[in-house]
């Protein structure tokens, strides 16, 4: 008996204007001789009437799955909370939208090593994988395992065969903090970061530079109580400072809010800069002063790359997104 509560191929043919074999083509995977819009109409009214469970068994089964996957590095900084972090928050989101406009689905996974990448990529027949997080050893042992295009939203690496890598202007960004600390008369400087290796080195590098003079450096723990109880025994050496950079605006922001508890005043007792430009950093009082990058820029160059590698094996880039000094109210100025 037949039921009429079923969708059927024919039901979507019409409800769309098309055949029935371009339907069951589309549904199949030859997309060849069918244009990117028709095929994109199709998949989204199979989806909107319930063909969902038949599309993911077709979108496996095809050659090209369609799914791009964003792996993550579920790092122990985040305590558990890798996608409420700002900067993997606003990646995700602005992936999320340049992957669904390219005709693909996002398949999204935390990853502790980057060992687990290569059953996931197995697994759902990924096209592509966007990497965010890891070290540059750990993207050439990828490489080694797995055939499929990668490109690397936010790491530290140097172009290999079949991979990319999407960076940011991490020097100049210090520079530009640098500067703009030096033109409001500050030169007794610290950088804090959990670490004083790639993108962290370079940032506070950048930011001698711009202050042309060496600034001090502390390495701060990575666990958010443990930072607390630091900043507690070096509070003293902290308030010797006129200013302090952040390499990121989560370190900026919090460091801000324990001052405050401290009884400091933001900038009147000691100046604030970070790093980012998250959301976060336009909200707190005051106004953090920050490099921001463009997210926007940064996604849409990340599957652009990404889509090219996919389409030409041997295609691999380094490019790097500007960044821009946004000011807030976080700094004094002294002279």
């Amino acid at each position: 008996m037949w039921d009429e509560n079923k969708v059927r191929i024919k039901d979507i043919a019409e409800e769309l204007g098309v055949s029935t074999a371009t339907v069951s083509n589309v549904l199949h995977g030859k997309t060849k001789k069918i244009s990117d819009r028709t095929v994109k109409m199709v998949e989204q009214k199979l989806e909107e009437r319930g063909y969902i469970p038949d599309m993911a068994a077709t979108l496996l089964a095809r050659n090209n799955s369609r799914i791009i996957g964003v792996i993550v590095n579920d790092h122990p900084k985040y305590e558990g909370h890798t996608f409420e972090d700002p900067f993997i928050s606003a990646a995700i989101n602005h992936l999320s939208d340049e992957i669904e406009t390219s005709g693909y689905f996002m398949m999204l996974k935390k990853a502790k090593k980057i060992t687990e990448v290569v059953n996931f990529a197995s697994m759902w027949n990924l096209d592509g994988i966007v990497i965010i997080g890891f070290c540059e050893d750990e993207y050439q042992d990828l490489r080694d395992h797995i055939r499929i295009p990668f490109v690397i939203y936010d790491g530290f690496a140097d172009v290999q065969n079949r991979f990319g890598n999407i960076t940011i202007d991490d020097f100049g960004g210090g520079r530009q903090a640098g500067e703009y600390l030096r033109s409001m008369g500050h030169s007794h400087v610290l950088c804090i970061a959990d670490n004083d290796i790639c993108m962290d080195l370079l940032r506070y590098k950048g930011l001698c530079e711009g202050l042309n003079c060496k600034a001090d450096f502390l390495k701060i723990p990575m666990g958010a109580k443990e930072r607390e109880a630091f900043y507690l025994s070096e509070l003293d050496t902290l308030k010797e400072y006129t200013a302090i950079f952040a390499v990121s605006d989560y370190y900026a922001i919090e460091l801000m809010r324990f001052f405050q508890r401290q009884g400091l005043v933001i900038p009147d007792d000691i100046s604030i800069v970070g790093f980012d430009g998250c959301r976060e950093a336009s909200e707190i009082t005051p106004k953090l002063t920050t490099i921001a990058q463009n997210n926007l820029l940064r996604a849409q160059a990340a599957i652009s790359l990404l889509l090219k590698m996919i389409d030409h094996s041997e295609t691999t880039e380094n490019l790097s997104i500007p960044v821009k000094l946004t000011i807030g109210q976080s700094v004094r100025r002294l002279n």
